[in-house]
C-alpha cells in the first residue's frame, strides 16, 4: 500500500532544503511580465557583430534551458520514490523554475532578434557534449541505478558543471556587455531573476551532494570522474565562443573567463569541504 509522507508521524524535516522551496515560492516571477520594448530598439542599435554574439549566447541559453528542464523529470522522479518529501517540494519548484527560464529565453529571441538562423548551429562540439549526451545520460540513470554514486554523477553534472560553471560564466558575459552599455533592459531583468533561481538550485545541489560525500565516502571518485570528464568541455564552450567571433566585440577576452570559470568550480567545491 502507499504511504504518503504527510499521512504518517512526518520525520524530521530537512530545514535547509524546507526554506529554499519558501523562498522559491516569496520570489515568484512571470516571464510574461517582462518588458521587451527598450530592448527591439537597443538590438537594432547593435552592430551586426555584436548582435551575433549575443545572439550566440543566448542560443547556447535557450538550448540549455530547454534541456535542463526536461532532463530534470527524473530526479523529482528518484526524490518521489525514495519518501524525500521536502527534497520533491523543492525540486518540484525547481522543475517550473527551469521551465520559465527556457521560456524567458525563447521569448527573447522571438520578441527581440526576430526571425533567426536554426539556433543549432551554435550547439558546437564542447556544449554539444555537455547537453546532448553527459546531461541526459547523468539524469536518465536515475530512474534504473539507485545508488548514491548516480545521485552524484546527476548533481555534479547539473549542478556543478552546467549551472556552477557554464551559466555563471555566462552571466559574466551578460553582465559584461548589458551593463556597460545600460542597453537591452528586459534582458537584463531577466537574467536577474534566472540567476537568482539558478543560486538556489546551486545551493540544494551542495548540500545534497556534501549529504551524500559524508554518508557514502567512496562516493568522492563518482564527483571526481564526472569533473575530469566535463570541465575540460565546459571551458571548450568558452574557448569555441571566442574562436567563432575573433575578433570579438564588446573588448571582451577569454582568458578573464576561463579564469572566471576556474574560480567558480573552486568555490564549490569549497564549500563542499565545509
Amino acid at each position: 500500500m502507499r504511504q504518503l509522507a504527510t499521512s504518517r508521524p512526518r520525520r524530521a524535516e530537512d530545514g535547509f532544503v524546507t526554506q529554499l522551496y519558501h523562498k522559491a515560492k516569496r520570489n515568484f516571477w512571470d516571464p510574461q511580465a517582462l518588458e521587451f520594448a527598450q530592448d527591439r530598439q537597443d538590438w537594432q542599435g547593435l552592430s551586426p557583430a555584436q548582435r551575433e554574439v549575443l545572439l550566440h549566447l543566448s542560443a547556447l541559453f535557450v538550448g540549455g534551458e530547454e534541456a535542463v528542464t526536461l532532463d530534470l523529470a527524473p530526479f523529482l522522479w528518484r526524490v518521489s520514490r525514495d519518501g524525500r518529501y521536502d527534497d520533491a517540494l523543492f525540486v518540484a519548484a525547481w522543475t517550473l523554475e527551469e521551465a520559465k527560464h527556457a521560456e524567458f529565453f525563447d521569448r527573447f529571441h522571438r520578441e527581440v532578434v526576430g526571425p533567426a538562423p536554426e539556433l543549432a548551429v551554435y550547439h558546437l562540439p564542447s556544449w554539444q557534449k555537455i547537453f546532448y549526451t553527459a546531461l541526459p545520460e547523468a539524469m536518465n540513470a536515475l530512474v534504473a541505478d539507485a545508488s548514491p554514486e548516480a545521485e552524484v554523477r546527476a548533481l555534479g553534472t547539473y549542478n556543478l558543471v552546467v549551472e556552477g560553471i557554464l551559466a555563471e560564466t555566462g552571466y559574466r558575459a551578460y553582465r559584461e556587455v548589458l551593463e556597460h552599455g545600460a542597453i537591452l533592459p528586459g534582458l537584463r531583468a531577466g537574467l536577474a531573476h534566472v540567476q537568482a533561481d539558478e543560486g538556489r538550485h546551486i545551493a540544494y545541489g551542495l548540500h545534497t551532494l556534501a549529504k551524500h560525500l559524508r554518508a557514502h565516502p567512496h562516493t568522492r571518485g563518482a564527483l571526481e570522474d564526472v569533473l575530469a570528464e566535463l570541465v575540460p568541455a565546459a571551458l571548450g564552450v568558452v574557448e569555441e565562443i571566442f574562436a567563432a567571433h575573433a575578433p570579438m566585440p564588446f573588448a571582451l577576452e577569454q582568458e578573464p573567463f576561463v579564469d572566471y570559470a576556474f574560480r567558480q568550480l573552486q568555490h564549490r567545491l569549497e564549500a563542499l569541504e565545509r
